[in-house]
């Protein structure tokens, strides 16, 4: 007998009904509920749950969880409790995603190698100042986190003619443009960066690994792009580097709190460009269909897709 599943989310009510009806569409021989609108019997059941950033609260009286399903990339809030209650989790693989992170990469690569925010602050001052034209083989761009979100970026920017260097924490050449490894190889490929891109996850290791130690080996003038997670990168020292003139611009699509408070200074800094949080946005056509396979997948043979590495924590 099919056990229910689970929907658990801190999405807004329209949102959630928008999902379940969805979900239920894609699969319609499941039983998906609000995992409030279970029974107690059913919650003791439940063996596995679809969620969308649930808070830990939320998944406390589903008590025999064996796996949960994110609709969302990002899982560093369910990994802790995954530690803590022995399940497993898959993350959200959709290859869609992937290319609409590398559009927003380009898009706002292209702003910052344009000097949009500078024409900006001249129609706010009305000047007419052309300046002078840097072609993209002359910017280089470096992105720190090339797992698929990260090597699909490259090729993009690669493709329109940037200069393009990528970081990860291990040694692994499996992209087609030039990688540096660990912290040495970090601080190699700093001084080379025009565009700082991060798409890291954010883990134990990562949390807080971009501050002023770091963006001071950048070349005066380089601009960074937040598009991973907010505590990855320090902002204090991002506005302090700003402000020093070491940096040109920021671009941070995610923050420590979201949304981002009202009385953040963040929100004024004319050298900050703030987006909430829409660089790569789920899709929920592809989603559903990633979420149905492995279900049925799941039903037919007991095995899990590939989990998440609750020590790497992704």
């Amino acid at each position: 007998m099919k056990t229910p599943i689970a929907f658990v989310s801190q999405l807004d009510n329209k949102q959630r009904s928008s999902w379940i009806g969805l979900l239920r569409k894609a699969l319609p021989s499941e039983k998906i509920e609000f995992a409030e609108d279970l029974s107690a019997v059913e919650k003791a059941g439940c063996e596995f749950a679809i969620v969308a950033n649930p808070s830990s609260t939320q998944l406390e009286e589903l008590n025999n969880l064996k796996w949960v399903h994110s609709l969302w990339a990002g899982v560093e809030n369910l990994v802790p409790l995954a530690k803590q209650r022995s399940f497993d989790i898959v993350r959200m693989t959709d290859p869609k995603l992937a290319e609409t992170m590398a559009e927003a990469v380009l898009a706002w690569s292209l702003f910052l190698h344009r000097k949009m925010p500078t024409y900006s602050q001249q129609q706010r001052d009305k000047q007419w100042k052309p300046l002078l034209y840097k072609e993209a083989a002359d910017t280089t761009v470096g992105i720190l986190g090339m797992g698929r979100l990260g090597k699909v970026s490259a090729q993009q920017l690669t493709r329109n003619g940037f200069n393009v260097l990528g970081w990860r924490r291990t040694q692994k050449q499996d992209s087609n443009v030039k990688c540096y490894f660990g912290e040495n190889g970090l601080n190699l490929l700093l001084p080379q960066v025009d565009i700082l891109i991060c798409l890291l996850p954010l883990t134990e290791m990562t949390h807080g690994m971009i501050g002023s130690n770091h963006l001071n080996k950048l070349p005066q003038g380089a601009s960074v792009i937040n598009f991973a997670r907010g505590p990855i990168i320090d902002n204090n020292a991002l506005v302090e580097g700003l402000d020093s003139g070491q940096l040109y611009h920021a671009v941070l699509d995610v923050f420590e709190k979201e949304p981002l408070p009202q009385d953040d200074t963040l929100w004024e800094h004319l050298q900050v460009t703030i987006l909430p949080h829409i660089s790569a946005v789920t899709s929920s056509t592809t989603a559903l269909e990633v979420v149905a396979k492995n279900i049925r997948l799941y039903r037919a043979t007991g095995e899990l897709p590939t989990v998440v590495s609750l020590d790497k924590g992704y």
